[in-house]
């Protein structure tokens, strides 16, 4: 017979069957109701974040806009710097350039000072004298080389200062190539959007870097590069200035004293012309009073060998006369005429000698003063040589070297123009 079976396990009441059916619809109700306001919740804080997602977006955007464009005006501010010291480096360089070439310059007025006292060491005698024109010449020497001093030392200058912009220039440059390669990574940021391709996220991004600055830092570096450039570009210009000034007054002081050189060559050349013509006059009228004495010697030997002559036709007859005989022996007015004309014979003979013996002394110191002249003659004519070699060479000084022709021939010292005829008589004789 069949049995109910019954399924071992706890039984439940009915009020609590109730209570678990209003238990389960209350936390029903009340979950819905804290997912409800949840959800609200969500919705306010996804409306909040959005809108502060896209405001912090667009601040940042804002903020990326206004770096750029502040970046890009100290990029503008160190381009515009970076071409005037440019600029600046070449008119510099070109104002080194031509204080070197002025240098280099000077070396030919140098030379030709020491030639010139070279060859006036080559004057003889009594026209080895320390007179204006050597003085000039050393001073020309004095003032060359201070002018070369004075150049040199610019040019030092201009060199260190060279070297100080291209200094300040690779650092600005430096500085430069850093705001390029900033505005390309800050304009590439702000290109970005939340659809770009490359955007992932990164480990640490919000670490600060090494070698990081301020804003002051970074600002006071770009200003002290170009308040530096700056200041460099003015000592710079200034340089220049003071470069062409010492150019110009150089070149001043040495034409002055070239100047003053000639004026002294050209005196002293005209007063040994002077001298000159003074001696070949002298030597010209010593020539004649030789000629003349030579002449009144010849006449005084002939008058005394007419008197020796005179002297034994009275010796003879007064001789003759002694072989009178007895009384015919008798000293009679023939006898006293040719004893005093013996007498006076012998007189005239004396006096004759002793003028021809002042006449021959009168001879040789005319002479010897002849060769005095004419050895001074020959000095005076070797020193004018010189100095007109010396004007010759210092044409050098005014005339371009390639239409430069001597016009004295430095080995023979012979001219390759025509000369006036005191100027050739100078070489004939030298």
């Amino acid at each position: 017979m069949a049995t109910l079976s019954v399924k071992p396990s706890q039984r439940f009441q009915l009020p609590d069957w109730h209570t678990n059916s209003y238990l389960l619809s209350t936390n029903a109700q009340l979950q819905r109701d804290a997912s409800h306001q949840i959800r609200q919740e969500a919705r306010v804080l996804r409306n909040e974040t959005n809108n502060q997602t896209i405001w912090d977006e667009h601040d940042n955007r804002t903020r990326l806009v206004e770096r750029i464009d502040t970046v890009n005006r100290w990029k503008e501010m160190l381009d515009k710097c970076l071409t005037d010291l440019d600029a600046e480096i070449d008119a510099l360089t070109q104002m080194k350039d031509s204080a070197e070439q002025n240098l280099q310059a000077k070396n030919l007025p140098l030379d030709v000072a020491i030639e010139c006292l070279t060859l006036r060491e080559s004057r003889r005698d009594i026209d080895v004298v320390k007179d204006p024109v050597e003085d000039e010449l050393h001073k020309e020497v004095e003032v060359i080389e201070a002018t070369k001093k004075a150049l040199q030392q610019k040019v030092s200058q201009a060199f260190e200062q060279l070297c100080l912009l291209q200094e300040v220039r690779q650092q600005l440059n430096s500085d430069h190539r850093g705001k390029m390669e900033t505005l390309e990574i800050d304009r590439g940021c702000l290109s970005l959007n939340l659809r770009s391709p490359n955007i992932s996220l990164k480990v640490d991004p919000t670490r600060v870097p090494d070698g990081s600055t301020t804003l002051q830092q970074w600002d006071d570096f770009s200003q002290f590069n170009k308040d530096r450039g700056e200041a460099e570009m003015k000592a710079a210009t200034e340089l220049r200035e003071a470069i062409a000034l010492t150019i110009a007054e150089t070149n001043n002081e040495l034409e002055a004293q070239r100047v003053a050189t000639e004026f002294a060559f050209r005196k002293r050349l005209r007063e040994m012309e002077k001298v000159y013509s003074e001696l070949k006059w002298q030597e010209k009228n010593t020539l004649e009073e030789i000629a003349e004495l030579q002449e009144d010697i010849q006449h005084l030997e002939e008058d005394l060998r007419t008197k020796f002559l005179s002297l034994k036709l009275s010796h003879t007859r007064l001789e003759a006369r002694t072989y009178r005989p007895n009384v015919e022996l008798c000293r009679d007015q023939a006898q006293y005429g040719l004893t005093d004309e013996v007498h006076q014979l012998e007189a005239t003979i004396a006096a004759l000698k002793q003028k021809l013996a002042q006449a021959q002394d009168a001879l040789d110191a005319l002479y010897k003063h002849l060769a005095r002249l004419q050895a001074d003659i020959a000095c005076k004519a070797n020193s004018m040589l010189l100095d007109t070699k010396c004007m010759d060479t210092r044409r050098k000084l005014t005339v371009p070297a390639e239409k430069f022709v001597p016009e004295v021939d430095t080995f023979t010292r012979t001219t390759n123009s025509t000369l006036s005829p005191l100027k050739s008589c100078h070489l004939e004789l030298a």
